[in-house]
């Protein structure tokens, strides 16, 4: 009895002191943000560049714009995408949208459905959602007044003429609603979609509700996102710091965080038909302090890639409950992605939960970015045989390009690579 602090440090009990003192602090943090109101959805966007470029010099736009990044797959797999959550489409709204290398119009009807087109009217150009409104079906043109119904893309009328021409009309694209976000499908030969967008039962029962989301913009290539479930090497190594220790990977591994370690076990496959569209990482996360296993925070999750833009992250524990975390990847160009995450989870749980969790992997997903936007992919890299999931990926990942996928000037004809 009457050790100080500093004596305390200089015993056996140092490390357990350091531990009780922050405990205290993150019951400190919890009890603030719980006094701010938790139970509003939690809500992070990181614009371009302000994540994943080290401050120094050189680095940054410059950065971006000197990067040779490498000898690409084509930019545009063909899939499902995320355009924007239904709630940002109300009844009578128009959007203008750029994607996937396209202009697209979106809008929806007082009846409730969601239509997307071609932005550009084929009479003079004008983009039909830059001051363009819902007609009854139709979207109508700012420009003369042509409308276009949202189903086929037909022009149904024309104000000065007296015969609508049969070939009037905008090309519409396919798309869906489900688990709150509207999708649209691309193929870069146009046909149709050939597989659904899985519905989430729980978010559409409302079992699990909306706790919060994340956005950040990632200066890569698409296929590099889904690539790294099968790359079992980074999670030992860029992911074991703890999430304590930030983003910046100048400070992950700093000694004042180095008592706590994430353990992670990992196993990639896909799936066979007729699923052979998704593949499944199955995780086993487990955390050390001061080499010893702290059980409260098992976490095992399944991650679902559907498709090259959708993943769904299935979380389980014992204590904390269940949840998933929707996470969409949209090529607005073809180093440039939108990556969001939304987490839904169980009414039942304290909404400071998911938000822990929705934090915890957003700092682990920007230390993914920094790698991201300064990497160049190498179409045949020097692989280990620890490295074989990362091969077999590729080859799964392969089947969302076709021969006359869209590619970047300077990519040569075929696909080696």
């Amino acid at each position: 009895s009457g050790l100080s602090g500093a004596g305390l440090l200089a015993t056996g009990a140092g490390p357990f002191f350091v531990v009780i003192i922050i405990i205290f602090l993150l019951f400190l943090l919890l009890v603030l943000l719980l006094l701010r109101g938790c139970s509003r959805p939690l809500e992070l966007r990181r614009g371009q560049g302000q994540v994943g470029y080290l401050p120094a010099p050189g680095l940054g736009r410059a950065a971006r714009r000197a990067r040779r990044a490498g000898a690409l797959p084509p930019p545009f797999p063909n899939g499902w995408y995320r355009l924007l959550d239904s709630a940002q489409l109300p009844r009578g709204a128009v959007r203008s949208l750029a994607l996937l290398g396209e202009q697209l119009a979106v809008f929806r009807t007082q009846d409730g459905q969601a239509h997307v087109v071609d932005a550009h009217c084929p009479h003079l150009g004008a983009d039909l959602a830059a001051g363009g409104r819902v007609v009854g079906h139709c979207i109508e043109c700012p420009f003369h007044g042509w409308q276009f119904r949202g189903e086929d893309g037909k022009c149904t009328h024309i104000p000065y003429a007296e015969k609508v021409p049969g070939f009037a009309r905008v090309r519409p694209w396919p798309s869906c609603e489900v688990n709150g976000m509207l999708l649209v499908w691309y193929h870069c030969e146009g046909l149709g979609p050939t597989w659904a967008v899985p519905e989430q039962h729980e978010i559409t029962t409302k079992e699990w509700v909306f706790r919060g989301q994340t956005e950040h913009l990632v200066d890569v290539h698409i296929q590099e996102i889904p690539e790294n479930a099968a790359d079992m090497a980074h999670l030992a190594f860029l992911h074991e710091p703890a999430f304590l220790g930030g983003s910046d990977l100048r400070y992950t591994r700093s000694k004042l965080w180095d008592f706590m370690k994430h353990i992670w076990k990992a196993e990639w496959r896909p799936e066979p038909e007729p699923n052979e569209h998704c593949s499944r990482l199955l995780l086993q996360h487990t955390m050390t302090l001061f080499g010893r296993r702290f059980s409260l925070l098992d976490l095992t999750v399944s991650a679902r890639q559907v498709g090259p833009g959708l993943v769904f992250l299935i979380f389980e524990h014992a204590f904390l409950g269940h949840g998933v975390i929707l996470q969409t990847v949209t090529p607005l160009e073809p180093l440039l992605q939108n990556v969001v995450h939304k987490i839904y989870y169980q009414k039942n749980m304290p909404a400071i939960i998911p938000k822990f969790i929705l934090r915890a992997e957003c700092i682990q997903f920007e230390r993914d970015i920094t790698i991201w936007n300064n990497k160049q992919y190498l179409p045949k890299p020097l692989l280990l045989r620890e490295d074989s999931s990362i091969q077999k990926h590729r080859r799964w990942y392969a089947q969302f390009y076709s021969q006359s996928s869209t590619r970047l000037p300077e990519q040569e004809e075929g696909l080696d690579w």
